[in-house]
């Protein structure tokens, strides 16, 4: 078999672009202060797959593959790969490229960070074994090429790199989370150096003038971790910080106020609202008269009688106040794998009455809607709003919103019939999977399926779409995929909430990720 699907880079990476678009000028000596949510904890780039990781040390190393703001696969320390057998991947790396040591960037370091990765690291560390996982051997064939063989057909495989961060093959075999966490070996290929770290509290950065995608904006960059939303607002307000990152809604016209700028993207996730469909009577489901009933969200016309009884504009407008975005799927549109074919729809309460009397509901029932209080943007305020819209439709709802330690608990013991759910992943089939695929415990699918939706013909051809090598014609199939499964009412998507950052006057503009990434390359420099 000869499979050539490829990806070429003409120039520089996405990521270097954005490098090089916001270089600094000749001279120009900047600080950059950010205060940020996420506590940095260790400077081990392989210990956990958290964003606090891939955001803060995204600065001092990088990946082989990039993941854009549309969550395309772009070039990064990898200029082009193809697969060139069922089981066996090639990737060509970028010439010229050096760590902050001066050492030459080769194929050796992505054999040695892979082998670290997948037999090094063990628990309490060791997240990214599951990007490494299906890799059988990972060999350098020359200072630019590496060989990959996997156990069997890994068509994501670049995706799955793009998770990885680079380091450089020492002298004295795998590096340690103890040796890293000095920051006296924390070298990398990025655009910053390392400079110094408090555990949970700072990190500072310095500008690496050598670097292969252009001289960075920025002369310092000094992460400050506030945990505190309000603190994070307040430091920003003051001017003691340039950027703030995980603004609430509620603040934002007060940072407006106060000569601050705010930027806003539609994160890569989805909020919605889940059914119990393997239980003959679903827990909390009555009659007006309290006698339980048949379980009807087992007719997908109930579902959609449902779902087209929620106004999402009074959730976006309202309770989040214009930083939100109605959804009717797993990924905003526009994003890598997404339908254009589908688009969110005002409520139409005559329709969803129809339906529920055509299925054998014209008078409604009674229904406990559950979810958390406080773990999402606007989740416990969703449960009071739709509540509200169901009622014009003969659905007497009762919202009951509760710590998420209690929430999780319960709907993993089967006690809920409908409710608030979320998820989020690299790509939009990780969210295909885990919620709507057929529960396995074997093969994990299905592990956010607590609802117990069953579809095989959805199945069969999510296994299918998952065949198809990473790129734009994998995207579609996910894409024709999401048509079919939507179209069963199997969830009821209800929206993607914002990251919201905001910059003073010392940041003329500030490009955000969908993934919710806090870096300083996002950040471009107001003149001198």
């Amino acid at each position: 078999m000869n499979i050539t699907t490829r990806f070429r880079a003409s120039g520089l990476s996405v990521a270097s672009v954005l490098i090089a678009l916001f270089a600094a000028g000749p001279g120009a000596a900047q600080d950059l202060r950010v205060a940020t949510s996420y506590k940095l904890m260790t400077l081990d780039p392989h210990f956990a797959t958290l964003n606090e990781n891939s955001s803060l040390l995204s600065h001092v190393f990088e990946r082989l593959v990039y993941q854009d703001e549309k969550l395309a696969l772009q070039p990064g320390l990898a200029t082009s790969w193809k697969r060139i057998s069922d089981t066996r991947w090639e990737f060509k790396l970028r010439d010229n490229v050096r760590f902050h040591d001066g050492s030459p960037f080769t194929a050796d370091d992505v054999v040695y960070t892979i082998e670290r990765v997948r037999d090094f690291l063990k628990p309490p560390s060791g997240g990214f074994q599951a990007y490494t996982k299906a890799i059988a051997s990972v060999k350098a064939v020359d200072p630019t090429t590496v060989v990959i063989d996997t156990v069997d057909s890994q068509p994501t495989l670049p995706l799955a790199l793009s998770a990885i961060f680079m380091m450089p093959r020492g002298s004295a075999g795998f590096a340690t989370t103890e040796a890293l966490n000095t920051g006296s070996s924390l070298v990398g290929t990025g655009p910053y150096k390392f400079k110094a770290w408090r555990s949970g509290e700072t990190l500072d950065l310095v500008r690496n003038d050598d670097y292969w995608g252009g001289r960075p904006a920025w002369s310092n960059v000094s992460f400050r971790i506030v945990e505190s939303p309000a603190a994070r607002v307040a430091a920003l307000a003051a001017g003691d910080v340039d950027i703030a990152d995980f603004v609430p809604a509620r603040d934002v016209e007060t940072l407006k106020q106060r000569g601050a700028k705010v930027e806003s993207v539609p994160a890569a996730r989805l909020n919605f609202f889940q059914f119990e469909l393997g239980k003959e009577v679903a827990p909390g489901v009555t009659d007006k008269a309290d006698k339980p009933i048949p379980n009807p969200f087992r007719d997908a016309r109930v579902r959609k009688a449902l779902a087209l009884a929620v106004d999402r504009n009074v959730i976006v407008d309202k309770i989040l106040s214009g930083y939100g975005t109605a959804a009717s799927q797993f990924f905003p549109n526009g994003l890598a794998g997404t339908s254009p074919n589908l688009t969110p729809q005002p409520a139409r309460y005559e329709d969803a009455k129809a339906l529920l009397a055509e299925a054998g509901y014209p008078n409604g029932f009674k229904v406990v809607l559950n979810g958390p209080a406080g773990r999402y943007p606007g989740d416990g305020e969703t449960l009071q709003a739709v509540a509200q819209s169901w009622a014009r439709i003969g659905v007497n709802a009762r919202p009951v919103g509760v710590p998420f330690s209690v929430f999780n608990t319960k709907r993993g013991a089967g006690e809920y019939g409908i409710w608030y759910g979320g998820c989020s992943g690299e790509a939009v089939d990780v969210c295909l999977e885990a919620v709507l695929k057929s529960p396995d415990s074997a093969t994990g699918a299905g592990a956010l399926n607590f609802g117990q939706y069953r579809n095989p013909a959805y199945d069969e051809r999510l296994d299918k779409a998952r065949t198809v090598d990473a790129g734009p014609d994998r995207d579609k199939a996910l894409a024709d995929l999401t048509d079919f499964v939507m179209s069963d009412e199997p969830i009821i998507p209800l929206y993607h909430f914002h990251h919201i950052s905001g910059h003073g006057p010392r940041v003329t503009s500030y490009l955000m990720h969908p993934r919710g990434w806090t870096t300083a390359m996002q950040a471009k420099p107001a003149a001198n």
